[in-house]
Parts: C-alpha cells; structure tokens; sequence
C-alpha cells in the first residue's frame, strides 16, 4: 500500500479542522471490512458471505462521512505547528522514555532473553462521554455482580441449588479452593479488583470478551502509559479535558486500608512472584506510586496465624496484601505443595481473620469464559436488573442443548477451554480447515464440558502511528495504520461494598493483521483518554492533611530478602571488581618481562583457582603458561564452568534485579548494559590458533596476541563500570540499613579477597619478588599512593604499614575492619540485637604494632602477620553465615512459634 509522505503536508495547526480531518483521512486507511473504525467513528460493512457477529443479526449502520471523529479531530488539531512531519521524532522519543525508564515486559519463551521493552503506541485510544458512560455503568454493574456469585459460592450455594449456575463451573474449576468455603473476608469484599477486557463492535457498542479476578494486571503499565503519552501531546492533553487517574488509586488505597484490621494505619504490602515474572517491572513500579512495600513470598511469615513481614528489625505485622500471583501459589500447605511463590500458613490468617487478601483467594472460577453465559440470569436473580453490558453470545458445551445449537457455528466462532490448562489455548473456528472442524466437533462431543464456544467478534481498528523505519510497517514513508484493539477496564474498591472504575484502561493492540492482542506473543499497547464534559480531577497521592509538618522523617522498611539482595549485590560488585583486576594483572604479568618470575607466577596460578578464574585441573602457569593464559582467558565469559568475571556479572544482575525498585535507573542500566556487553563479545572460541606451544615468546602469534589484548580491553571496560557502579552505590542511595548491608557485603569480601591476597603473597614468596611486589600493591589498588609516599622503597615495613595499618587508606585491612565493625555496630543498635555482638569476628588491629607485624621467627616466617591474615579471613566467612541467621532467615527463634493458632 502506498502512503503519503506527512514531511510535504503543510502543519495542522495552521489548517482549519475539516482540513486537519482531510489530512489525516488521506493518511490513514480505512479499518478492515467488518471493524469499527475508530479513527473516523463509524463501521465497515463486512465482506461479502461473511457471517460476523451482529447483535440480533442488525444491519451495520455506517456513516456517511470519511473524516474523523470530532474527538479525533480535535486531537489531530492539537499536534502543533508541524504536524505530522514532529510524530516521527515523537515516536523516537516515546522509544527513549521506554529504555530509559526501564519499563519492561518479561516474556518467558523469549529467544533473546527474559526481558523486553514494553511496547506502547504514540496515539491514545480516544473515548468519548457517551462511550464512557455505557462502560462505567455496565462496570460497575458486573463488578457488584460477581462479589454477589462468589460469595454465594463460598457462602450458602443456592444458585448452585436453584441450577442458576452449574457446580461443574464452580465446585468442579481446579480454582474453586473448598479451603475457603464459608470464610468471610476482612472488610466483606471478596473482589476489590476486577478487570474487563471488552471488544466494540461494527455498531459501535461496547461487548464483555473475558474478566479477570485473580490478579488482573495493566494497573501500573496504564499509569506509565499515561505519563509517557500525555507528555508528548500536553497541548492536547489539556484542551480535550482527559480524566486524570490518581483519585482513582487515592480511593483504592484509602478503601483497603479502610476494610483492613487495622484500619488507617495498616501495613499494606504488594505481593509479587518476583523479578522473573512477565509483569513484574509493573509490581515494583505501581509499589512505588501507591508507596507499598514490594515483597516476594519469603518476606512473609506466619506466626500463630497472624501475618509478619521479615525486616532487619525484626518481624512486623502485616495487615493487607495486594497480590500479583494466581491464587494456586499462595500457600504451599493447603494449596500446590511445589510453590515457592507463597506464604505457608497464609490461609490459615485468611481464615482467622487477622489479614485482608485482595483479592480473596479463590475467585479464578469467575474467570472461565462459560460463566459469561449465565450472567443474564443471574443478574437478574441476584440484583433484579437486567445486565447493562452484555458479554459476546457464549456457549458451555457441557449442556446438551447449549452444545447441539453451537456446533455448525464453530466456522464463526471461537473454541475456548472451560478451565485453564497450558496445552490448551483459543481457536479461532474461521482458521481451521474442514477436517480440522471435524476433528473438533469429534472432540467437543466426546468432553463438551470441557470446552466453550463463544461468537467471533471483529474487534474495532484504532489508528496507530508507524514511523519510516519502523519494520512492521515495511519500506516507505511513515504513515497512519489501522490496528485491532481490545480495552481492559478496571474496577476498584472504594471503601466496604463501594466500587468505582478506573477512568481509562489498557488498550492492547494486535501487531499485524490478525487480532492477537496478547503482550505475550508480540502485541503492543496504547494509553486510554477519557473526555469529560464536567471539571477534571485534580487529586494526587499526596497526603491530604496540608495542617502536617513540613518534613515528617520515616525510615523507610527493609525486608530481609530486600536485604539479602543487597548484601549480595555489594559482594558481587567487589568480587567482580576484583576478579577483573586479578585477571588483568595476571594477563599483563604473563606477557610482560616478568613471565620468568617462578614466585610470581605460582602466586598468581594459585590466587587464579582459589578465585574461580581457572579449574583446579588447569596446569599451573610455572608448567604451561600459554594453556594456563587461554583457560583464564576463555573462562572469563563462562559462568557455568568458573566463577570468573562473567559469573559475577550475572550476580550483579541477579541481585540487582531482586532490589530494582530501590535503585536509580541509572544505576539499573549501567549494571544491565555492563552484563550485555561483556557476554556480547568475541570469546576465545571463535579465535583459533594451531600453534599450542609454551615456548613462544609474549605476544607470539596472531589469535594469542588478540586474545590478550582483547581480553584486556574487556577487562579495562568491566573495571571501569564497577567503579561508576561503586559510586551509584556510594553518592546515590539513601543510608539505611540496607545500604549497611550493601556496604558490609562489599566490605567483607574485600577484607577476605585482600587477606587471602597478601597472605598468598607470603606463603609462595612472590611478596620478596620485585614483581611479585609490584602486583601486590597493583591488586590492593594502591600503587599510586605508595609511589607516592614511600618513592623508591621496596620493603616490608613500608608495605604493611599502607596495605595493613593505614587508617586512611580506603584499601588497607585495617580501614577495611574499622568500616565493616562500625556499619555492624549500627545495624546492631538499631535492631535492638541481643546476644553476642557480630563484631566479635572481626579482628582489631589496635592491639598490632608495625615492628610486631614486620617480626620474623628463626625460618624468616612473619607469624604475627599471618596470624592476623588468617583471622581476617575466617572473620570474612563466620560473618556472612551470623548475618543470615540473625537478619535474613529469622531462623533463631522459629522454633518457638507455629503457623496456626
């Protein structure tokens, strides 16, 4: 399809709005036959002998003008002064905001990895006050609804009774928990939040295709949505008068904490799977905006049935979770015993009351597209109104009746399963060929039950923007695309019985021309504006008593796995750090003047194993230095061999990843942009060299040579991101107790590293070694310093006085020892800890003296300074195992306490 070029259009904003309507028609196609146009606000008469879905089989009526709505219009009026020819670099920026903010979308079956960019559209899907209404009338309508079903089903069952509902649907999903059966909610809202995912159809009108009870998500993803969008078009934005969004999470929270235990000064925690799961970006981001605490599964304990989140400071009570995981991984006790998501025992506090669930466990049974089909009824029954927005025509095959008058419409409909299962998703009828009916019709006979046949409905077009080299839209100028789209509407609490709809949604929009909006395989999403006639909510998050201090000081709650995360990710920060210096060292020393040194290289062969940079197996390098080069150099990128640099990368990621929503966006993109290029590199294995040799000199041959210097500039570059990740983690987060345990993590392993260091150095006597010398003060980083203040001397005593006693140098063993028994101190008083102090592992220098460490024995050996060394580092590992007990495992007193009453 040829499409103009909008560089030679003239600007919208100078053109009157019949014109702007004439520019952007010429620009944009027409929905396909048998769609809602969006764009021009009218349908398309579907093709010829197709038999589309209609209400009551209504002719489609189909306005008579090819110009776009006044909503649209209006917008298109509003892009400013250069019109189209800007929405090309708009485009481009709204792909930057996205990198840069780091919002991603998890997609477990992805080839290049877990993890994507969250795909968004640059035009918004516009909804006028007449769509609204039909939306928000017939939300709130369902929503009050399905509380009503669920519960009854956990209740007295008389739809069940009365055959309103059938039990297959209910008592037979693998969702319905009998383990909930009678229990009555805190707050007696089974259902805070719901989520519809509705299609339009060629009329015009609004049809329900699914909802969602479990944990819907779109929640934080249309909350980016709407920043991203509403800053590029603000002109438009503000003349259209869009609803603003905020009062709507202000009600959600409020309304929680209103129905929790504790009422307004509950504790409220959002419950993720974790960093691995496709939303999770959207967890921790919409934890940050309603400013809850982001926790996984073994944050939470039980105790005598109540609820605790695990803190350094011990366990805090927790009086409401806002869940992000299905129902099936909450408690591994009473539910699927494999789970590591939940929380044993927390059904158990469900039970007794003493914890609110949003939303109550078992509502995945009203997720079953079969439901859809008995809502008239039971609206009817339960609320004695007809239902306001109808689902799309829907059929359980388990009724006879029902299964006889769908089977010769499979060809226009959609195959769906009555309860979920991986093996099994949609099929749309009008794809298959006759035997394939056949073969389906076969099936639905033989486990009707087990299917459910709902009416295909063309999901209505909305105009989306693809820029010149975008490849979905292929060669040619940028242009307007029509893509199918379906909007999901949320529903949420507002106080006990109260609900209110979200004004907007989550639009999500098929990526080619068949209509698969899942994010899941390849769909992208657009930002919902709805138009008011009346005042625009101004409300924010902000905290509404304007009569309270200026500046209220709250430290803010660090659980035990946040922690943990931390600790982890300072120590895999220093072990990379230092593990890059240790190969570069080793890399320049073995091509250098100093590859005859005996001690030398036997102290590097040994500190190269005891650091994972080689196997244990490799030959030493006094043996066979250059296979001993090319087994350093081809580990560094193999994490499932050695523990080399490329492992410890990972460890960045991994731990940082836990503890994203605490860390700076620049500091998340430095660490995953420093993994992807390290991994992105050549390796050794795609260099080859016949000649095997040991007896070359440094530098001989080609792929060695480049396999040195290659390897080295790795190395140079890994060296300088950990040191601007150092930074981020100095100058850029708040002093809490998890940074404590950042710094301890760090800390730690360079007391250890830098102990073993120098206590290698003495046994193998690469210390007495010019060299030897040299690469001790290169791998304590402290080569310039020394220069600087010994000049030329080459002793002992001048170098432990600046590696080991120096008070003032940041790399010295007993700078290192001071910091680490000052952060512990802290983090002791402040958890109020008892017992012995962790301090005790770690040595003092303050009894040591100069001369006593430079003291040698009859054999020459410095045994008060190996002394020290060994101390250090069996300081460095008893002080990682007390941490875990004491802060993160809270595994000392569990004993004395059982999950129920």
């Amino acid at each position: 399809m040829n499409h103009p070029d909008p560089s030679f259009l003239p600007p919208l904003q100078a053109q009157a709005p019949q014109t702007a309507a004439r520019l952007s028609d010429a620009l944009a196609p027409a929905a396909a036959p048998g769609h809602f146009d969006e764009l021009r606000g009218r349908g398309t008469q579907p093709p010829s002998g197709a038999a589309a879905f209609t209400p009551a089989n209504a002719p489609i009526s189909i306005a008579s003008r090819a110009y776009p709505s006044s909503a649209w219009a209006d917008f298109l009026d509003h892009l400013g002064p250069e019109g189209f020819a800007d929405l090309d670099r708009r485009m481009a920026s709204l792909q930057r905001q996205v990198r840069d903010n780091g919002i991603t979308y998890n997609v477990y079956a992805d080839a290049d990895g877990p993890e994507r960019p969250w795909s968004v559209d640059l035009f918004p899907l516009i909804l006028s006050q007449g769509d609204w209404a039909q939306i928000e009338g017939g939300v709130l309508q369902r929503v009050r609804l399905l509380d009503r079903i669920m519960a009854d089903a956990y209740g007295p069952q008389e739809l069940l009774r009365l055959g309103l509902l059938p039990s297959a649907l209910v008592q037979g999903h693998p969702g319905y928990l009998r383990a909930m059966h009678g229990v009555q909610p805190v707050g007696g809202m089974h259902l805070p939040i719901a989520a519809f995912d509705m299609a339009r159809d060629a009329q015009g009108d609004w049809w329900v295709v699914t909802q969602r009870t479990q944990a819907p998500s779109g929640l934080g993803y249309l909350l980016e949505n709407r920043l991203l969008i509403s800053r590029l078009f603000p002109e438009a934005f503000r003349q259209m008068r869009v609803q603003r969004l905020a009062a709507t999470y202000r009600a959600l929270l409020d309304g929680l904490r209103q129905m929790s235990p504790a009422g307004a000064g509950a504790r409220i925690v959002l419950l993720t799977p974790g960093p691995y799961n496709e939303t999770y970006f959207e967890h921790a981001y919409l934890a940050r905006y309603l400013g809850l605490t982001l926790v996984e599964g073994n944050d939470l304990t039980v105790r005598d049935a109540h609820l605790y989140l695990k803190t350094l400071h011990g366990l805090q009570p927790v009086h409401g979770i806002l869940k992000r995981l299905d129902d099936e991984f909450l408690d591994p006790l009473e539910l699927r015993s494999d789970s590591r998501l939940g929380v044993p025992g927390l059904l158990q506090a469900i039970r007794a009351g003493h914890v609110l669930v949003a939303n109550a466990p078992g509502s995945a049974f009203l997720e079953s597209s079969a439901i859809l089909g008995f809502m008239p009824a039971l609206c009817r029954h339960l609320l004695g109104e007809e239902l306001a927005l109808p689902s799309l025509p829907t059929w359980w095959c388990g009724e006879q009746a029902a299964r006889h008058a769908v089977l010769p419409q499979l060809p226009h409909s959609v195959i769906r399963p009555t309860w979920p299962t991986p093996q099994r998703t949609a099929v749309l009828g009008g794809t298959l060929s006759a035997p394939e009916l056949a073969a389906w019709t076969e099936r639905i006979q033989a486990r009707g039950d087990e299917y459910t046949v709902q009416a295909y409905q063309p999901l209505s077009q909305m105009p989306t923007w693809r820029p010149a080299s975008d490849e979905a839209g292929g060669p040619g100028p940028a242009h307007i695309t029509p893509r199918s789209v379906m909007l999901r509407v949320f529903a949420v609490c507002d106080g006990p019985g109260r609900w209110r709809v979200l004004p907007g949604g989550l639009a999500r929009i098929a990526n080619d021309e068949r209509e698969i909006t899942s994010m899941q395989r390849g769909g992208s999403s657009a930002d919902v504006w709805v138009q008011t006639g009346g005042p625009v909510d101004t409300t924010t998050l902000l905290a509404h008593n304007q009569a309270a201090p200026a500046a209220v000081h709250r430290s803010r709650q660090v659980t035990s796995r946040a922690a943990e995360n931390l600790f982890w990710l300072g120590r895999y920060t220093e072990r990379t750090e230092n593990t890059a210096r240790l190969a570069a060292i080793t890399l320049q020393r073995l091509n250098g003047e100093d590859q005859a040194s005996e001690p030398l290289l036997a102290w590097l062969s040994t500190l190269a194993v005891s650091q994972g940079l080689v196997l244990p197996s490799v030959p030493a390098a006094t043996q066979a230095r250059r296979v001993f080069e090319r087994s350093l150099v081809a580990g560094l990128a193999q994490p499932a061999q050695v523990t080399s640099v490329g492992h410890n990368l990972r460890g960045i990621v991994g731990a940082a990843s836990a503890v994203r929503d605490r860390l700076s966006q620049e500091h998340w993109n430095l660490i995953v942009s420093t993994e992807a290029e390290f991994f992105a590199q050549p390796q050794s294995d795609d260099v080859h060299d016949d000649d095997e040799g040991d007896d070359e000199p440094a530098g001989g041959g080609d792929a060695a040579g480049y396999l040195h210097l290659e390897a080295l500039r790795q190395l140079e570059t890994v060296s300088g991101r950990t040191a601007a990740m150092t930074g981020q983690q100095t100058d850029r987060m708040t002093r809490d107790d998890g940074w404590r345990l950042l710094s301890i993590g760090r800390h730690l392993e360079r007391l250890g590293f830098l102990s073993a260091v120098l206590h290698s150095a003495l046994q193998t006597g690469a210390v007495f070694d010019e060299s030897g010398f040299e690469a001790v003060l290169g791998l304590f980083d402290s080569t310039i310093t020394f220069h600087a203040q010994y000049q030329l001397r080459r002793d002992m005593p001048a170098l432990l006085d600046l590696l080991v006693i120096d008070r003032d140098n940041p790399r010295s063993l007993a700078w290192v020892a001071h910091t680490l028994r000052g952060r512990i101190a802290r983090i002791e008083t402040a958890a109020g800890t008892k017992g012995e102090s962790a301090n005790e592992g770690i040595p003092d220098i303050a009894g040591l003296s100069l001369s006593a460490l430079c003291e040698q024995d009859a054999e020459g050996r410095y045994g008060a300074l190996e002394q020290y060394l060994e101390h250090c580092t069996r300081g460095a590992l008893g002080l990682s195992d007390v941490l875990a007990t004491r802060y993160f495992a809270h595994s000392a007193d569990a004993a004395r306490h059982s999950v129920g009453v």
